[in-house]
C-alpha cells in the first residue's frame, strides 16, 4: 500500500470504529460482561455464563502467546482493555501495548491505571513500535481492515501487509493469536445492507482463503478453528441482556438506536447459526527463514 492509501484507509477505519464504539460506554455496560469484552466468548455449554465464557476466551488468547513467560504483548484492537487487564493483573506481563481507534475505549483503559499498560489511539497502519513483542493478540479488529469496494486482490494485499508487520514486530519465537469473523457459506454480495451501512460501515469481512493466501510464506498456522456457534451463543446472550435493560438503554441512547442493536444482534446470531458467518480463531508463528531474512536485511 502507498502512504497516501494507508492514510485514507486508516481514516476511514477510524470513522467506522467511532460510529459503532463511541456510542457511549454506559450503553455497552448494560449488556456486555463486567470485563466489557465485545467479541465472541468461549462457552463450554449452552448453560454457561457470559462472564465465565469471556474469561475462558481471554485465557485462550493469552495462553496462545505464552503470557506467563512473555516480557511484552501487543493487543491490536484492544477494545475496553480486557486482554490488557488480564495480562497485567493475572499474568504480570511487564509491557503491554493496546491499539484502538475509539477515544472512549482508550479513555476507559487509561482509567484502569494498569501496571505496564500503554494504550494508543492509533491504527496498526501508523504504529511503529520501538521494540519487538513476544506475542501479538488481535480480537475482532481484522474485520475492519478491508473495505467493501476492495477487490479480492486488494483485500489480500491489505491482510498481507498486516501479517508482514506483525511478523516484523515479533521476536524470533513470538506468536500471533488472531480472532476474526469471516464469510462462511455466504458471498460478500449477499451480505446484509443493514449491517454494512448502519452497523459496521466501510468494512468488509475476510474469507478463510483470503487469510491463508495473505499469510502464506509469512506465518505458519499452528491452530485453526471455526467456532461460529460460540458467536451465535454470545450474540444471543448479549441480546437477552439488552432486552433486560431495554428501558435504561433507551434512556441512554434512544429507542431507534436500541432497536438497531437488537436487530443487529438477532441477525448476527442467525447468520452464525446458518453458517453464513464463521468465527475463526487462528494461532500462527513466523516462519524461521523469514525472521532471519528480515534481521539480515536490517
Amino acid at each position: 500500500m502507498t502512504e497516501v492509501a494507508d492514510a485514507a484507509r486508516a481514516d476511514a477505519a477510524a470513522a467506522a470504529i467511532r460510529h459503532h464504539y463511541d456510542i457511549g460506554n454506559a450503553f455497552y455496560r448494560l449488556w456486555l460482561d463486567e470485563s466489557l469484552s465485545y467479541s465472541c466468548a468461549m462457552p463450554e455449554s449452552p448453560g454457561d455464563t457470559l462472564e465465565s465464557a469471556q474469561d475462558r476466551k481471554l485465557r485462550h488468547h493469552l495462553s496462545a502467546v505464552g503470557a506467563d513467560q512473555a516480557e511484552s504483548v501487543l493487543d491490536i484492537g484492544c477494545g475496553w482493555g480486557a486482554v490488557l487487564a488480564r495480562g497485567s493483573r493475572t499474568h504480570g506481563v511487564p509491557r503491554l501495548v493496546g491499539l484502538t481507534l475509539s477515544d472512549e475505549q482508550a479513555e476507559h483503559v487509561r482509567s484502569l491505571a494498569l501496571p505496564g499498560v500503554e494504550v494508543r489511539t492509533e491504527s496498526w497502519v501508523h504504529y511503529r513500535p520501538e521494540s519487538t513483542f513476544d506475542g501479538i493478540i488481535s480480537i475482532g479488529a481484522f474485520e475492519h481492515f478491508a473495505r467493501p469496494d476492495d477487490t479480492p486482490a486488494a483485500k489480500i494485499a491489505v491482510y498481507r501487509e498486516f501479517f508482514t508487520r506483525c511478523r516484523d514486530w515479533l521476536t524470533a519465537d513470538g506468536t500471533l493469536s488472531l480472532q476474526t469473523i469471516a464469510y462462511g457459506n455466504m458471498r460478500r454480495e449477499q451480505a446484509s445492507t443493514f449491517m454494512q451501512q448502519e452497523i459496521f460501515p466501510d468494512a468488509d469481512l475476510p474469507t478463510l482463503a483470503e487469510i491463508t493466501a495473505a499469510a502464506d510464506g509469512i506465518f505458519e498456522i499452528t491452530a485453526l478453528t471455526d467456532d461460529r456457534l460460540d458467536y451465535a451463543w454470545t450474540c444471543e446472550q448479549w441480546a437477552r441482556r439488552l432486552r433486560e435493560h431495554r428501558a435504561e438503554a433507551v434512556t441512554l441512547v434512544g429507542a431507534e438506536t436500541v432497536a438497531r442493536y437488537e436487530r443487529y444482534l438477532k441477525l448476527s446470531a442467525l447468520g452464525f447459526r446458518m453458517g453464513k458467518l464463521g468465527l475463526l480463531r487462528i494461532v500462527a508463528r513466523p516462519y524461521p527463514d523469514t525472521f532471519f531474512q528480515r534481521r539480515s536485511r536490517g
